[in-house]
């Protein structure tokens, strides 16, 4: 029998009544012919709750271990809870940890990375005829055998790692709308749902802010060949097939699949340093012994008698605070004059595949804008990708701009079934 991997986000498993909805859904699989393993991630708001209730007692809130054996209950209760409405509704069903589904990994808590998987239990229990249902977003220690997380998007990760160990047929991604759409339709109304989309796109659209999606879980696919399939909870539309270029070498690949928006940014800027060989090297080591990962880089050439450059960098806003206080402590060894950050940016990126072979695409997008009236502070790219950094709060606009610009807008509005939650 084919195996299926679902995987059910909060919103779709946000109350008791949606619970149930999703035991139909899985059983309604397996009634189809198919061997059938669901993900899930904690209920609703669930993992935010437990974040504030640790805010509570302590300022340790990220990375350590009892923060993850804390954050990992809200999907364990989701999986007793679905394992039990699909048992009621008349089917078999077995719930497993990340531990008992035998997801080992590196003992970085907050941010796991998975290392084996060993899913014995999951096959034998499948065997059985059960409907095996794992708790995403977790596993344990090959080191010491401690709880741990999987980080942001840790269920999707779950999810896809669990595919490719056990050579599932597909694994579906289920969630609050229809599939991929060529932007958030919580931005532009009119965003179109694509009915393919390859993995080099969706890897691209997830780095640059798509939600729909997390980067480590289409990494995990790419890397693997799971074949990914994203679709509504609450509608029987077909979603968007997520496909590897291999699978699909005579596909006409559109020029701009889509258009992503990040807003949880910031910028950062080394002002007045040397414009020697090593001297930029040095910043960003810093930055890299802070733990932050940076997105776009800017160096300005140096055009003063004094040879000084600035460097311009984005990153998280929740690293910002700590790489500045890093760069300031190192001020005086490095020898820069000043250090400024800005908070109130946003990170628009189109992305197709098509634009490797196609001209146009960067006048397009850069005259949108000028129409408008918005400004572009830093441009990256890549062969597949343009992003550019503009204010905060005209970010919605462009968005809506260039999605038009660029003929994606659809005839209808998209719908959104339930709501994603904080």
């Amino acid at each position: 029998m084919p195996l299926i991997v679902q995987k059910y986000g909060g919103s779709s498993v946000s109350d008791a009544d949606k619970i149930k909805h999703v035991a139909a859904r899985a059983l309604e699989s397996q009634a189809a012919g198919n061997e059938v393993l669901v993900v899930v991630s904690a209920m609703g708001d669930t993992t935010d709750e437990l974040l504030d209730l640790a805010s509570s007692v302590t300022t340790e809130t990220q990375g350590n271990r009892e923060l993850d054996i804390l954050l990992t209950a809200g999907e364990r209760i989701s999986m007793s809870l679905l394992a039990m409405a699909i048992k009621e509704q008349g089917g078999k069903a077995m719930s497993f940890t990340g531990y008992q589904a035998g997801i080992s990994t590196d003992s970085e808590h907050g941010s796991a990375r998975i290392w084996k998987i060993d899913p014995s239990r999951i096959q034998e229990a499948l065997k059985e005829g059960n409907i095996v249902v794992v708790a995403g977003f977790q596993g344990f220690s090959f080191e010491n055998g401690d709880t741990t997380t999987l980080g942001r998007g840790g269920s999707d990760t779950t999810a896809v790692a669990l595919a490719a160990a056990l050579k599932a047929e597909v694994c579906e991604i289920y969630s609050d709308v229809d599939g991929v759409y060529t932007a958030d339709p919580r931005i532009v109304p009119r965003a179109h749902k694509l009915a393919q989309i390859d993995l080099d796109s969706m890897l691209e659209l997830s780095s640059s802010g798509a939600k729909i999606l997390f980067i480590r879980a289409v990494e995990f696919a790419r890397r693997h060949r799971v074949p990914l399939r994203v679709r509504s909870t609450f509608s029987a539309d077909p979603g968007t097939l997520v496909y590897s270029s291999k699978d699909g070498e005579e596909m006409e690949e559109p020029v701009v699949s889509g258009v992503a928006t990040d807003n949880t940014q910031s910028k950062i800027t080394v002002i007045g340093l040397p414009d020697r060989p090593g001297k930029a090297a040095e910043v960003f080591q810093i930055v890299a012994e802070a733990g932050a990962n940076i997105d776009m880089i800017v160096q300005n050439v140096s055009t003063t008698e004094n040879h000084l450059s600035d460097i311009s960098f984005t990153l998280p806003h929740n690293d910002r605070h700590k790489v500045v206080e890093a760069l300031k402590a190192k001020q005086s060894e490095v020898g820069f004059e000043s250090i400024s950050y800005d908070d109130e940016i946003g990170k628009l990126s189109i992305v197709g595949a098509g634009m490797k072979t196609s001209s146009g695409v960067s006048a397009k997008l850069f005259g949108s804008l000028a129409k408008a009236g918005i400004n572009i502070e830093m441009i990256s790219t890549s062969e597949i990708r343009i992003s550019v950094v503009t204010r905060a709060d005209q970010l919605k606009e462009a968005t809506r701009i260039v999605h038009t610009a660029f003929e994606l807008d659809a005839a209808e509005t998209a719908v959104i079934y339930a709501g994603s939650g904080r």
